[in-house]
């Protein structure tokens, strides 16, 4: 071996990757430590062979081709790549092949390294099943915490409500048989039932806030108009809504997800955008839904990212997003500095509803 060779060989072993030269037949002529242990033979039974001598039948006719594109081409070429370990387990390797060149520019073989990438595959793995988990258990805790909204809502609306209703016909009751009109008597009396009242209001306005009964008994457009409606008599902003002039009807997944994204665009024009109109339009087609909600504002401020929303507005968009993503739809948002803002939700009609469920399912103590 030539003081060039050692050299070369010096240095391809400094590499903690497989490392390797091949001449323009592929047949290896410099290989490192680290290759001659993935391939798991020694120096003298790899050095003139070609790479279905050293390597499985099916892995050396896959390296000739790759060497060939390599010598064809005269360009670098990287790709990844399997191959079982000594254990029987699958690695993942990066591999970058480059070609060699004489003095002449002629392409004289090539040189290849490849890195074990396998850990960082399997983070990668990791992280993706990671995502998919929490977006199952945040769409499993939405779908709990609708629940929850509408059972709260319903005891407030049956329960504390009638009761308070019946406080208010006892107090009327009361008034009609004091006999004696006493002032001071009859202006306790009024005290009491203005209480009663603003208490009876309350509770409906509460009831409506954590589920409104609307929407599950009319159905979503009335609930938006509802929605709208209540909006612009506490706001003073003028709102249209478009419906098409069919009747629809959606999931009640679906009618959810819609109603809140209003709601929560509404939150954000009142307190943010200073507009004059809004206007909200509902379309259906054969295969989607689509919402678009626009104002005329001042617009989302430069800068903002659209995405993961701001401290001032609560992380809004991001729960408008997670609401659309979790029945396999798309949000999308424009605004300009100025000139309002525009905020599109498109959701199949045949969502992946199910995902909550297998939320649920594959909580801790359960089999899914």
């Amino acid at each position: 071996m030539s003081k060039a060779d050692e050299l070369q060989k010096a240095i391809l072993n400094n590499i903690p990757d497989q490392a390797w030269l091949k001449d323009r037949d592929s047949r290896y002529i410099l290989v490192n430590d680290a290759f001659m242990a993935a391939c798991r033979l020694p120096e003298n039974k790899i050095i003139g062979k070609t790479p279905v001598d050293v390597w499985p039948a099916e892995w050396g006719h896959e390296y000739l081709d790759t060497d060939r594109r390599v010598m064809e081409q005269g360009e670098r070429l990287r790709y990844e790549e399997q191959r079982h370990a000594e254990d029987g387990s699958l690695r993942w390797y990066d591999t970058i092949k480059t070609p060699i060149r004489n003095d002449a520019g002629e392409v004289i073989g090539t040189t290849g390294i490849s890195r074990d990438i396998t850990d960082r595959k399997l983070a990668e793995q990791e992280l993706l099943a990671s995502r998919t988990q929490l977006r199952e258990l945040s769409a499993y805790l939405q779908t709990v915490r609708e629940e929850e909204r509408t059972r709260i809502s319903r005891e407030l609306h049956d329960e504390l409500g009638q009761s308070l209703t019946a406080i208010r016909i006892g107090l009327d009751v009361l008034e009609t048989q004091h006999e004696l009109q006493d002032k001071d008597w009859l202006n306790n009396l009024q005290g009491l039932k203005q209480i009663a009242d603003s208490t009876v209001e309350s509770v409906q306005r509460i009831a409506a806030d954590l589920r409104p009964s609307i929407l599950d008994e009319l159905g979503l457009p009335s609930a938006i108009d509802w929605l709208l409606e209540s909006f612009s008599e506490r706001s003073k902003v003028v709102y249209e809504l478009i419906l098409p002039p069919s009747t629809l009807a959606f999931t009640r997944d679906i009618s959810t997800a819609i109603f809140r994204i209003v709601q929560e665009a509404l939150t954000n024009v009142s307190r943010h955008s200073h507009a004059t109109l809004v206007v909200v339009d509902l379309k259906e087609t054969k295969d989607f839904i689509t919402l678009k909600i626009t104002d005329n504002g001042q617009g989302i401020p430069v800068g903002m990212n659209l995405k993961r929303g701001s401290r001032e507005n609560g992380l809004g968009l991001v729960g408008m997003r997670e609401r659309a993503i979790m029945l396999g739809g798309k949000l999308k948002i424009q605004s300009r500095a100025g000139a309002g803002t525009s905020i599109e939700v498109r959701i199949p009609k045949a969502p992946k509803t199910s995902i909550a469920v297998e939320a649920k399912a594959a909580l801790p103590g359960e089999q899914k």
